[in-house]
């Protein structure tokens, strides 16, 4: 396995001083922020139809002895606002065809439509009574999702490119039998980014996902993020917390740096359960840690990780 980072982290930043900054730490690989909700800090997206610009970033990464991890272009394609559909739906096309450069993946939300055809806003089912959700929802699984990420996926096969989804509450696909069920309709380019920290709110099991997704053979990604749950706010409002982000002593989840809201009992059986389905890929740092600075949280998450992560794939068995 490669330990890298979700590269949105470092937007204040000049692409030139993230890049350093990588190696300083000692990371193998960074994703590439390109565009739709991650922005395009670094104006990446453009050097695929600018060969100069291909060539300069390429030398910029190999230089260090970087690799791409994935180039990120989280976001809603299927927007009931044209606008910001057609503006996330040019940023997937322009991704893929920068990650065919870099022979790496598409990360991206699957995107969530209205309820009905003129609807204005996404909306997000979370139940299937009354009648009326169960209905949205087989209207944005039969008539928006599947048809859209059908043609995504064929464009992505005519590249060689895969695509990873985040599972993410607010999208439709946000669990890992959705990343499936999508992946059996749409085709055979699409699979998982796996990120547990979206999975622990959930009330989902990120190392039963891992092998749920290991089985499926679509583990295409992986992010390190942590979460850390408070029981009593947890216990009195439940997980489907709407409060801002910056209300930490009322939420009832936040998300943490690495280990800081797991540790080794989290984390170690996490790995094992990846490299056990075949995945010594990148291990991908995305720090949201509202305790933390950006610099702490990311080196915290970097330090914890080298003594987690597994660089050596298996040999034979030889005690037996």
């Amino acid at each position: 396995m490669k330990l890298g980072v979700m590269g949105a982290l470092f937007t204040g930043m000049k692409l030139n001083d993230a890049l350093d900054y990588c190696v300083r730490v000692g990371l193998d690989a960074i994703e590439l922020p390109c565009g739709a909700y991650p922005g395009d800090p670094w104006k990446l997206l453009p050097a695929v139809k600018d060969k100069k610009k291909l060539k300069t970033l390429k030398a910029k990464l190999a230089d260090r002895g970087l690799e791409v991890a994935g180039v990120a272009v989280h976001g809603n394609p299927v927007h009931p606002n044209k606008r910001i559909a057609n503006a996330h739906h040019a940023a997937q096309r322009a991704g893929v065809l920068l990650a065919a450069e870099f022979n790496t993946v598409v990360i991206n939300f699957s995107g969530c439509p209205g309820g009905a055809p003129g609807d204005r806003t996404p909306n997000w089912v979370t139940c299937p009574w009354p009648g009326d959700f169960t209905k949205i929802a087989e209207y944005q699984w039969n008539k928006v999702i599947i048809p859209y990420w059908k043609k995504e996926n064929n464009f992505a096969a005519k590249h060689g490119v895969k695509i990873a989804f985040e599972a993410h509450p607010g999208f439709v696909v946000h669990n890992p039998e959705d990343i499936v069920r999508l992946r059996k309709a749409a085709g055979k380019q699409l699979g998982a980014n796996l990120d547990p920290s979206h999975f622990f709110w959930q009330g989902i099991d990120p190392v039963e996902a891992a092998r749920y997704l290991g089985e499926n053979k679509c583990i295409y990604h992986v992010h390190a993020k942590d979460c850390g749950i408070d029981p009593r706010n947890s216990g009195i409002v439940g997980n489907l917390d709407i409060k801002s982000y910056g209300d930490l002593k009322n939420r009832s989840w936040v998300f943490r740096t690495v280990g800081y809201g797991h540790g080794d009992e989290f984390w170690k059986p996490f790995i094992s359960m990846l490299a056990r389905y075949g995945y010594h890929g990148v291990i991908s740092i995305e720090h949201e840690d509202s305790l933390m600075s950006t610099n702490e949280g990311f080196e915290k998450a970097v330090e914890y990780l080298k003594g987690v992560i597994l660089r050596e794939k298996p040999g034979a068995a030889w005690w037996f």
